[in-house]
């Protein structure tokens, strides 16, 4: 039930035969979604990256499935995000059912105007698989396949790691060493760190089967299915005629014996109706809530996986581990570049921290409504549901697992509170929406298209004349940009005279009404944390 998608050759590098360990200014460890978007990123912002990982190849099981509409935006960014729209399958849609009957839908993207879809199934095997495609094509990319770490030493100004591959051991420097290395971070071991957080007693059993269906391109949730007494049940349709279930299990279920093919079918038959579908993959997990105290130890950082841990119900994981990467890429390029120092890694810390902690409230307050872990809880859930059924105000209170968003980071040290009062438009911290623009030439693009590398000064209106070093202009009004849709005027507040500061990532670093050179300088300098 398990495959092998794609396989890589081991290649000896020079810095193998060293008689001294080559040093590089970055070496992340794990060829996932995680590590690879980090690599690349780093590579686009012109930063030499070793990217190591400790296998020859990728695809056991679908794993992660649901990647959203900011990762499809980073991905686009980092050019691999078309081929991975063309093959998944795009949605927005999703459905919540109790017992027979139908509670609620609801939509993820309602307006119109953004270049990528609210949510692409698509399995992780694919979208590693793109981005190794395009990791090979960026200048200054090394990625090594079977080497394997099994040392790490921090020293005050590198980190020295010690690697295992075919040809016998050696030795790497790095400036900074990035963890992606996954839930059991090897590295988060040899440093002997520990998650904190609450890992749930209940289990679901996944399974991807391949079968023709006609069900609609949908998010389907059920509690207490007919098929399924007593539980919850998930369906998400993958390409490939493929189909993703995930089943509740109870806590005392013998997760070996329930992973055997028959007692999967019986299962999938109950709930299908039918017995006309192929098992593909299988797997058992339990919902984990954790994270490390800090993401940043020294000039060792830790991303994704290997730095915090949630359910799979939300799509929070490699969506999160992704938007990590793309906060982490452009500050390590800004100290490596020297526009920054050491203290921008701080920011990291703080703000996919508070990422982190978001995402685990979520996953948590889903987890206690999917499984609740008393008489009492499951009394209030099943009133919430109830209610759900007759009136639209308790459809708030159902939580079938709240689907990743991008969080604004109301906390960060880099960002510049408003000085004037804005009714509209994304605030300092936050990340920025997309919308239809045309060219000067008339031709139709988007904003997400648009926005040069690095820092960007968005505005309409009045032009600033002085624009300080360090950030790009991109000009909304005649001769620049136009707002056919009105969609620029609407979600950024722009039926008025204003801009924005915005980062590389694309968040947020400050908005005036009334920009002048000397704010924006120093707006600028502390979103590189070198001014207040």
């Amino acid at each position: 039930m398990t495959a092998v998608f794609a396989t890589f050759p081991y290649r000896a590098s020079p810095d193998q035969f060293r008689s001294e360990p080559a040093r590089h200014p970055v070496v992340v460890i794990g060829a996932g979604p995680v590590g690879l978007s980090l690599a690349i990123d780093l590579g686009q912002r012109g930063v030499p990256v070793v990217l190591l990982d400790d296998s020859d190849r990728i695809g056991e099981g679908s794993r992660a499935i649901c990647f959203a509409k900011k990762t499809l935006e980073i991905f686009d960014r980092l050019g691999c995000a078309a081929p991975m729209v063309e093959k998944g399958v795009s949605w927005s849609r999703g459905r919540v059912f109790q017992r027979e009957g139908e509670l609620y839908a609801f939509d993820l993207l309602p307006e119109a105007g953004h270049k990528m879809p609210a949510f692409i199934n698509l399995q992780q095997f694919h979208v590693e698989k793109m981005l190794i495609d395009r990791a090979l094509a960026v200048p200054g990319l090394d990625l090594r396949w079977k080497n394997r770490v099994v040392g790490v030493a921090p020293a005050e100004d590198h980190v020295e790691i010690r690697i295992e591959t075919p040809d016998g051991l050696y030795s790497l420097r790095a400036d900074h060493v990035v963890a992606c290395d996954g839930a059991r971070s090897p590295v988060r071991s040899m440093l002997g760190l520990d998650f904190a957080g609450e890992v749930f007693e209940e289990q679901f059993l996944i399974a991807d089967v391949r079968m023709q269906g006609n069900y609609p391109t949908e998010r389907w949730f059920w509690f207490d299915p007919p098929f399924h007494p007593g539980g919850s049940a998930l369906l998400h349709r993958q390409p490939d005629d493929i189909w993703r279930i995930d089943l509740q299990l109870p806590a005392t279920a013998d997760a070996e014996f329930e992973k055997r093919p028959e007692q999967v079918r019986p299962r999938i038959e109950r709930m299908l109706g039918h017995g006309r579908f192929d098992l593909e993959w299988v797997s058992i997990y339990r919902f984990r809530c954790l994270r490390l105290q800090r993401f940043v130890q020294g000039r060792v950082i830790f991303a994704g996986d290997s730095a915090h841990q949630v359910s799979p119900f939300g799509a929070r994981g490699a969506n999160s581990g992704v938007q990590d990467a793309e906060n982490l890429a452009w500050k390590l390029a800004a100290i490596h570049h020297g526009r920054a120092g050491p203290g921008l890694l701080e920011s990291y810390d703080c703000e996919r921290g508070e990422a982190a902690d978001e995402n685990i409230g979520h996953s948590t307050r889903s987890t206690d409504f999917i499984a609740p872990q008393s008489p009492a809880e499951r009394v209030l859930r099943d009133a919430a549901l109830a209610l759900a059924r007759r009136h639209d105000f308790a459809k708030r209170m159902v939580n079938s697992g709240r689907l990743s968003a991008p969080t604004a980071y109301h906390d960060s040290p880099l960002s510049t509170p408003d000085a004037e009062p804005w009714s509209v438009g994304p605030a300092p911290g936050a990340p920025i929406p997309d919308a239809r623009v045309a060219r000067p030439d008339g031709t139709a693009s988007f904003l997400s298209e648009e926005l040069p590398a690095g820092f960007v000064w968005l505005e309409a209106g009045s032009a600033l004349a002085d624009l300080p070093e360090g950030a790009a202009r991109l000009r909304l009004g005649p001769g620049a940009l136009g707002d056919p849709a009105g969609e620029m005027a609407a979600r950024f507040g722009f039926d008025r005279p204003g801009g924005y500061l915005l980062r590389p990532d694309r968040h947020v670093a400050a908005r005036f009404r009334e920009p002048d050179p000397a704010r924006l300088r120093a707006a600028l300098a502390r979103a590189h944390a070198s001014g207040a």
